[in-house]
């Protein structure tokens, strides 16, 4: 705790400090990190060697090390649920890993395999529907089952040689009527992605999906797959069992990307695209596991967030990446991060003594210059911002308007460092030919503070190999930030209690049953859905 306190102490002195002054001939290059080709900066926050070196001992003291050799290793560190926590074992496809006296690397090896043999056949046409080769794929899941494939097949398109992937998760029937709506049923695939087969959201969602499916197609189950460990409700759906690829309970939803829920996505960019994917992520595993903490991407990352949130006090957090295709990462991350580490109380069952996860938002730039920057710039909070970009785009016959994009990056991080003062607003209300008292009113207004802290992370090229690579580094940045925290990343109780409460309220807004018994806002609000 008294690491705490000195970083405490130690912010307070510094805080009003100019992020500017710090910067020498060395500064950037000593305030950065690189693994493998990846660059990350951190060198426009308020953080000197000494708050580091604090950081750097909370790591220690903390016992991160340690935590992360157990995880690696296959330990029950997800200790509420009694399980292993092993998504880093779908990526390292190479040697034996042991789980209560079993080796679970065959058993992984052989999914991925069936996995791939099966995103062939549907491929190259070997498969089809009633109406010929499959030309449309829906994925319906709902959080880890939804998140992930969709944010990385959108941020991969330009790796597209499959059919064209859906993705269904909101309850509400809206969504699923409009993606419905513009497909085929006798050239779609249906692919049901839930462990248990009995998420409400999804399987509500895949009988909706069954009865379209059902109008114009004999046998809607050839064209059903299954990504769950119950075979037995599979087979009840009269599901095949080469088309059920399950995964264990060491693999949470949000961390799932990897295995069998990432089907949607190898049917998109194919088999070996995937396997780019899963080794960007195990080399930045390995860069994790090996590199001291100083030089060490995911650690600093993480460091920067502890310094932000719990040191500095700044509620939210802002992911902006300079890519369209990567439009749905902050939304991953939002439920990477908050659905982690969003907790109130350590491992012991103790209150935390110290704030928990931040808030998490974004999108991608430039949108977000003509919306939400207006607040990061002149709002009354601090809001630390973490950029996002490739150095090269896809679109080599449009390289202008990238390297504008590029331009417009570099220089929203050096404006909320650097920012405006008075005397600069004054002089060019000045230029404009204003006077007195006008002059120095609408001075006021163009005024920046500057001194806003972001990070920029920049990666060659935006690909299967370099978002593996990423997604692995924020898996692990929350990681080390709930190990600092002491409190149990992997599991997520805070979803079941509106869970439970909405079973119980689906009669009553149907009408079946009285809400008697209810507190007076929710009755009142059942009276007026019912009239």
């Amino acid at each position: 705790m008294h690491l705490w306190k000195k970083l405490a102490t130690h912010q307070a002195k510094i805080k009003n400090r100019s992020i500017l002054s710090l910067f020498d001939e060395t500064r950037a290059a000593e305030f950065s990190v690189q693994a493998d080709e990846l660059l990350f900066d951190y060198s426009k926050i308020n953080l000197d060697k000494t708050g580091r070196d604090l950081l750097l001992s909370l790591a220690e003291e903390t016992g991160v090390a340690a935590r992360r050799e157990a995880m690696f290793s296959g330990a029950r560190i997800n200790e509420t649920e009694d399980r292993a926590v092993l998504h880093t074992a779908l990526r390292n496809l190479e040697g034996s890993l042991w789980v209560d006296n079993e080796d679970v690397m065959p058993g992984i090896r052989e999914t991925l395999s069936r996995m791939e043999v099966f995103a062939e056949i549907v491929r190259s046409g070997e498969f089809v529907g009633q109406g010929g080769p499959i030309t449309d794929v829906v994925n319906i899941g709902i959080g880890g089952s939804d998140l992930g494939p969709a944010m990385a097949t959108l941020a991969l398109a330009p790796y597209h040689n499959g059919p064209k992937c859906h993705f269904v998760s909101n309850i509400d029937g809206a969504q699923i009527a409009d993606t419905l709506i513009q497909l085929d049923p006798a050239t779609t695939l249906l692919v049901i992605a839930s462990k248990t087969f009995t998420t409400v959201e999804t399987m509500t969602n895949a009988e909706t999906a069954r009865l379209w499916m059902t109008a114009s197609v004999a046998d809607p189950a050839a064209q059903i797959v299954a990504l769950s460990s119950a075979t037995e409700k599979t087979a009840e759906w009269g599901i095949a069992p080469e088309r059920v690829f399950g995964f264990e309970d060491w693999v949470g939803g949000r961390y799932s990307l990897w295995g069998p829920i990432g089907l949607s996505l190898m049917l998109a960019i194919g088999p070996d695209q995937f396997r780019e994917l899963l080794a960007g992520a195990a080399t930045m595993d390995q860069h994790f596991r090996a590199t001291p903490f100083e030089q060490n991407m995911p650690v600093m990352l993480a460091l920067t967030g502890i310094w932000h949130r719990q040191v500095c006090g700044c509620p939210t957090r802002a992911i902006l990446p300079y890519d369209q295709r990567l439009a749905r990462l902050p939304a991953y991350l939002q439920q990477l991060e908050m659905e982690s580490n969003g907790k109130r109380v350590a491992m012991d069952g103790r209150d935390l003594t110290v704030p928990s996860g931040p808030v998490v938002w974004g999108e991608p730039g430039t949108n977000g210059q003509h919306a939400f920057y207006q607040l990061i710039h002149q709002g009354t909070d601090i809001i630390p911002a973490e950029f996002i970009a490739p150095r090269h785009a896809h679109e080599p016959d449009l390289e202008h308007q990238h390297h504008l994009l590029l331009a417009n990056c570099l220089a929203q991080s050096e404006a909320l460092m650097r920012g405006r003062n008075l005397s600069e607003a004054r002089q060019m209300m000045a230029d404009r030919g204003l006077k007195g008292g006008e002059r120095d009113r609408q001075a006021r207004h163009r005024v920046f503070p500057g001194n806003r802290p972001s990070t920029t992370l920049l990666m060659p090229q935006l690909t299967p190999f370099t978002l593996g690579q990423l997604i692995a580094l924020y898996e692990h940045r929350v990681f080390v930030e709930g190990a600092i925290l002491g409190i149990n990343s992997f599991d997520q109780w805070g979803v079941e209690l509106g869970k439970e409460l909405a079973q119980d309220l689906v009669p009553m807004v149907a009408g079946a049953e009285s809400a008697e018994g209810k507190d007076g806002s929710t009755q009142m609000l059942l009276s007026y859905l019912k009239s």
